[in-house]
C-alpha cells in the first residue's frame, strides 16, 4: 500500500482510505469492526468519518452513531489507536439534525470536537475537516446553478479567521494535529491557506471533494492548488456511489443497496449517467479488468491523491475495492478512459 503526505504535516496516510458513511444504517456495529479489521490488514492506515454520519439513516438512526461505532473499536484496540489516522468532520449552516443547522463557528466546534472525541473514545483527532463552507458549495451538483455573487467577502474573511484561530488553539491544546476541508473550492482554499499565514494557525492539510471518473470538476484550478500548495485530494466517491460497479444498469435498483435509499444518488442519476458508466464498464470489460478496480486504481494515476476512500456494505465489495492497489492501469487503459471522459464529461 503506497504512502502519501498528508500535506505539510509530516503524517502519511494510505493511498486507500476507508470510509464509514454506512454504518449504523446499511451495516451494524460488527460489521463495521470487521471493516476496519481487513482494511487495517490489507495495509490501510486511514479512516474517515463525520459527526453527521451516517449520511442515510434508517428510522432511529442518529447522528454520531458511525463515529460510536468507531469509537468501540478504538476502545477494544488501544495498542492499534497510534498506527490509525482518524479523520472526522464538523457539520454547518442547513445540517437540521445537528445544532438547529447553524453554521460552523468557534461555539460550534468546540461542541463538536468534545462531542466526536467522546464517540470515538480518543483523545485526539487527527485530522479534523469542515464538512462545508458556511458561504455554500458548487459541490453535490449545485455547479449548475451556481452563483457566488451572494457572499459578502467581510464575512467570510472574519468566519476565516475565527476559525483558524480556533484551530491553532486545538492543534496547541492536542485535541486535534490537522486541519481540512471538504467541498471548497479554488478561491476558497487558497483564502484558507493565507488567512493561517497570516495569523500563524495551521494550514489546510487535505481537500476532501467528490472525484471519480465521472465527476472531475477537481482537474483544472483546485489540481493545480494542490500541486502548488501541497495540499491532496481525499476523493470521496471514488466510484461514483456504486454506479461505476455496473450494479445499476438497466437502471436497476438492487435491494440494500444505497439507491433504495435515495433514489436519485444524490442527483448523481441522469439521462446521461447510465451511458456514461456502459462507457466505462466497456473499457474494463475489454481489458479484463474489475470496473471498480480499474476506478480506484486510475484514481492513484491522478497526480493531486493523497487519498481514495471508498466505502463497503458487503465484505467482497470491501476484499475488491482493497486488491485495487494491485492493479495497475496500461497506457492503453488510460487512452480509452480519456476518450469516454471526452465523450461523456460530467454526466451529472
Amino acid at each position: 500500500m503506497q504512502m502519501n503526505p498528508l500535506g505539510r504535516t509530516g503524517m502519511t496516510v494510505t493511498e486507500l482510505c476507508l470510509g464509514s458513511m454506512t454504518w449504523a444504517s446499511q451495516n451494524t456495529e460488527a460489521e463495521g469492526h470487521r471493516q476496519i479489521d481487513m482494511a487495517l490488514d490489507h495495509g490501510v492506515n486511514f479512516i474517515d468519518t463525520a459527526e453527521m454520519y451516517p449520511a442515510n439513516p434508517p428510522a432511529g438512526a442518529q447522528c454520531g452513531d458511525t463515529e460510536a461505532i468507531l469509537g468501540t473499536w478504538i476502545a477494544a484496540n488501544r495498542a492499534r489507536r497510534k498506527s490509525v489516522i482518524v479523520a472526522t468532520k464538523v457539520s454547518g449552516a442547513g445540517m437540521r439534525r445537528l445544532r438547529d443547522g447553524a453554521p460552523i463557528s468557534r461555539a460550534t466546534i468546540a461542541e463538536a470536537v468534545a462531542g466526536s472525541l467522546k464517540r470515538l473514545q480518543t483523545d485526539v483527532i487527527d485530522l479534523y475537516q469542515l464538512h462545508w463552507p458556511n458561504r455554500g458549495s458548487y459541490m453535490f451538483r449545485q455547479n449548475w446553478g451556481y452563483d457566488p455573487t451572494r457572499q459578502d467577502s467581510d464575512q467570510v474573511a472574519d468566519h476565516m479567521a475565527e476559525v483558524i484561530d480556533c484551530m491553532d488553539e486545538l492543534v496547541k491544546a492536542g485535541t486535534v494535529r490537522a486541519f481540512g476541508l471538504s467541498n471548497e473550492s479554488a478561491w476558497g482554499t487558497a483564502r484558507w491557506l493565507a488567512v493561517a499565514e497570516a495569523r500563524g494557525g495551521p494550514r489546510v492539510a487535505s481537500m476532501q471533494n467528490e472525484y471519480s471518473l465521472m465527476c472531475r470538476l477537481y482537474d483544472t484550478d483546485m489540481a493545480e492548488l494542490s500541486h502548488h500548495e501541497d495540499v491532496g485530494l481525499l476523493a470521496f466517491s471514488p466510484l461514483a456511489c456504486g454506479i461505476l460497479s455496473g450494479k445499476y444498469q438497466g437502471d436497476a435498483t438492487p435491494e440494500g443497496s444505497r439507491r433504495a435509499l435515495g433514489g436519485t444518488l444524490g442527483g448523481r442519476m441522469t439521462p446521461r449517467t447510465l451511458p456514461a458508466a456502459q462507457a466505462y464498464l466497456d473499457i474494463a470489460k475489454r481489458h479484463g479488468l474489475d470496473p471498480c478496480q480499474m476506478a480506484l486504481a486510475w484514481c492513484r494515476t491522478r497526480p493531486f491523491m493523497a487519498s481514495a476512500i471508498f466505502g463497503a456494505t458487503k465484505e467482497d465489495q470491501l476484499e475488491t475495492a482493497l486488491k485495487s492497489v494491485e492493479v495497475t492501469l496500461s497506457g492503453e487503459v488510460m487512452e480509452d478512459i480519456d476518450a469516454a471522459h471526452r465523450a461523456h464529461p460530467m454526466p451529472f
